[in-house]
C-alpha cells in the first residue's frame, strides 16, 4: 500500500480512537487520501462526514458542531488558499477555546518554494492561534501531544501526502474499530474565595467562560449578590435591563459595588464595564487566562469556580435597589414603539420554545437581546464571542442546528450577506434564521462615529439587496414581515426545516434616535 493511503488511514484510525465523530470535509485533490479514508469510515457508521465546498464556511460550521456537542470536531481541506480560508474560524476557536482539529493536506516539503502548483508555506500558518501545530510527514508522527492539546483550543496538523494519492488495495482496514469519547479533566483544584462584603455584584459574560448555567446558578446562590448577565435567556434570576439603566453615571454611582466577580469576558456593554472598573475589588474567574488572555489583570484570578466563604448573608436593601432600577427601565420599555429593533428582539426572546437552541450574531442583535429581554430559562444560547465577528454566523448556526432538534438564529442583514455561502449546505436542519434588515450597519448609528463626514459610505454601508431573493434562489422557504402580527405568526409556528424570516425595519437612524431617547429618560431616574 502506498504511503499516502497508509498515512491517511492511520490518521482516521486515530480520530476514531479519540472519539471524534464529526468531520467537516472540503473537496480537493491533495487531501484525496483522507477524503477516501473518511468516506470509508462513514460507510461503516463510525463518523458523520459533512461536505462543504467553502472552507471558511466549513470552519465555522465545525465550530458550531463543537459548541453544541462539546466534543472535538475535525476539519479537512486541500492545500493552498483552502488552508488560509480556515483562519477566521480558527481565530474564533482559539479565543473561545473550542477544540477544532485542523487537518490540512500539503505536498511533500521538498516541493515548497519551488513553484509547485498549490504549494505554499502551510506549516505554522495559524501562528499563535492554535494550541499545537506540526508537520506530519509519515506514520512515525507522535499524535499524543496534538490530541492532548485539544483541551485548550484548536490544533493544526499539516499532513504531507506524496503521490500516488489513491489506494491500490481493497482491504477492509476498519474491521473491529469503534469510537470512544474523550473526556477533559481540569488540572486545577477549586480554591476558596473569601467574601467580606454584602455590596457586591456578579457579572457573567455571554459564553460563561465555559461553565454550565447550573454550576453558575449554584455559585451565585451561595454568594447571594445581584447577578448581571450578558445572556438573560439562561438566568431567570438575573437583573433585567442592567446594561440600559447603568448608562446613567449617577445610577452607576448609586449602585457602585465594593466588590465585583466577573465570570468570563464582558464584551457587550460599556456601561457594565464602567461599573466593573468602579468597584473597589475585582475578581475574575476564567480558565482562558492561563492560555489565551494571559495579560488580563484583576485583584484576584481563578481558573475554576472557587468555593465562596465568609460574609455570605445577602443584603435585602442592596438587592432591592437593583430591582427598583430594573423595574423603572422595564416601564420605559413597555412604552416604546412596538415596531423597532429593541422591542422586536424582546418579543423574539419571549417566543423561543423551551428546550430549543438560540444563536445570536454579533453587533446590534446580541446587545438588544441583552438589554431588552426579560430574563427567563429554558433556552440554550450560543454566540461567537471569542472575537465577535460578523463573519461565519450562518455557518455556525447551521452547525449548532445539526446537533439540535430546533434552533433559532438571529442576525443583522450584513451578517447574513457576509456568510450567505453558509446556506449552501444547510437544507437538512431544523433552523429558523431571523434577519433584521435595516439596509446596513445599524450599530454604527449608535456609536460616536455617527454623523462624521462620509458616514453612509464608510460606516452605514447600505447594500440595497433583496435579501429574500438570495435565500429563495436556493430553494429555502423565505418570508418577509413588517408588522408585529406577521412576525408573531412566524414565531409561533414549529421549526421543522431551514427557513429564513426577513424582518424589514425602520431606518437605522430612527432606531438610534429611539435608543438615545431611552437613555435620556433613564438619565432622569
Amino acid at each position: 500500500m502506498n504511503t499516502a493511503t497508509n498515512l491517511a488511514r492511520a490518521i482516521v484510525v486515530r480520530l476514531l480512537s479519540e472519539g471524534i465523530t464529526d468531520v467537516v470535509l472540503s473537496p480537493g485533490s491533495r487531501n484525496a487520501p483522507l477524503s477516501i479514508a473518511l468516506f470509508a469510515a462513514e460507510q461503516k457508521s463510525l463518523i458523520t462526514l459533512h461536505v462543504h465546498i467553502d472552507e471558511r464556511s466549513a470552519g465555522f460550521f465545525a465550530l458550531g458542531i463543537s459548541k453544541a456537542s462539546n466534543r472535538p470536531v475535525a476539519i479537512v481541506c486541500t492545500s493552498g488558499t483552502a488552508v488560509a480560508n480556515y483562519h477566521p474560524a480558527i481565530l474564533e476557536a482559539w479565543h473561545s477555546q473550542v477544540p477544532l482539529l485542523v487537518l490540512t493536506a500539503d505536498r511533500p516539503a521538498r516541493l515548497r518554494e519551488t513553484g509547485a502548483n498549490q504549494t505554499t508555506l502551510q506549516s505554522g500558518i495559524f501562528m499563535d492561534a492554535v494550541a499545537y501545530s506540526a508537520d506530519v510527514e509519515d506514520m512515525e508522527f507522535d499524535f499524543d501531544s496534538a490530541f492532548d492539546s485539544l483541551s485548550t483550543g484548536p490544533v493544526h496538523l499539516n499532513v504531507q501526502f506524496d503521490e500516488p494519492l489513491l489506494p491500490d488495495d481493497e482491504a477492509d482496514w476498519l474491521v473491529g474499530l469503534t469510537t470512544q469519547a474523550r473526556g477533559v479533566i481540569s488540572k486545577h483544584a477549586a480554591k476558596d474565595l473569601h467574601i467580606d462584603t454584602q455590596l457586591g455584584v456578579i457579572v457573567v459574560g455571554h459564553d460563561r467562560a465555559g461553565f454550565s448555567v447550573e454550576d453558575l446558578e449554584e455559585f451565585a446562590g451561595k454568594v447571594g449578590w445581584p447577578i448581571l448577565v450578558e445572556d438573560p435567556l439562561s438566568f431567570k434570576t438575573s437583573i433585567a435591563h442592567a446594561s440600559l439603566f447603568l448608562t446613567a453615571s449617577h445610577v452607576r454611582e448609586v449602585l457602585k459595588p465594593e466588590c465585583v466577580i466577573v465570570i468570563g469576558r464582558t464584551t457587550l456593554s460599556r456601561s457594565i464595564n464602567a461599573l466593573i472598573k468602579s468597584a473597589g475589588r475585582e475578581i475574575v474567574i476564567d480558565p482562558r487566562i492561563e492560555f489565551v488572555d494571559t495579560k488580563r489583570v484583576a485583584d484576584e484570578i481563578f481558573f475554576n469556580l472557587p468555593t465562596p466563604v465568609g460574609e455570605l448573608m445577602p443584603s435585602d436593601e442592596w438587592l432591592a435597589r437593583w430591582k427598583d432600577y430594573s423595574a423603572k427601565t422595564e416601564s420605559l420599555i413597555r412604552g416604546m414603539d412596538a415596531w423597532g429593533e429593541p422591542t422586536i428582539c424582546g418579543a423574539i426572546s419571549e417566543s423561543l420554545e423551551n428546550g430549543s437552541a438560540f444563536y445570536l450574531s454579533s453587533s446590534r442583535p446580541i446587545r438588544d437581546i441583552e438589554g431588552f429581554s426579560t430574563p427567563r430559562a429554558g433556552v440554550e444560547t450560543f454566540a461567537n464571542r471569542g472575537l465577535a465577528g460578523i463573519d461565519g454566523n450562518i455557518s455556525t448556526s447551521v452547525g449548532i442546528a445539526s446537533q439540535r432538534k430546533s434552533t433559532t438564529a438571529l442576525m443583522g442583514d450584513l451578517s447574513f450577506l457576509h456568510d450567505h455561502n453558509g446556506l449552501l449546505s444547510a437544507q437538512k436542519v431544523a433552523l429558523r434564521i431571523i434577519v433584521l434588515n435595516n439596509n446596513g450597519g445599524g450599530i454604527f448609528s449608535t456609536l460616536p462615529q455617527n454623523g462624521v463626514k462620509g458616514f453612509e459610505k464608510i460606516f452605514g454601508t447600505p447594500h440595497g439587496y433583496d435579501l429574500a431573493a438570495i435565500s429563495s434562489a436556493l430553494g429555502i422557504r423565505t418570508v418577509t414581515v413588517s408588522t408585529v402580527a406577521a412576525l408573531k405568526d412566524e414565531l409561533v409556528s414549529p421549526i421543522v426545516e431551514l427557513s429564513v424570516v426577513i424582518v424589514e425595519l425602520p431606518s437605522r437612524e430612527k432606531n438610534a434616535e429611539v435608543l438615545r431617547s431611552l437613555y435620556e429618560a433613564i438619565a432622569k431616574f
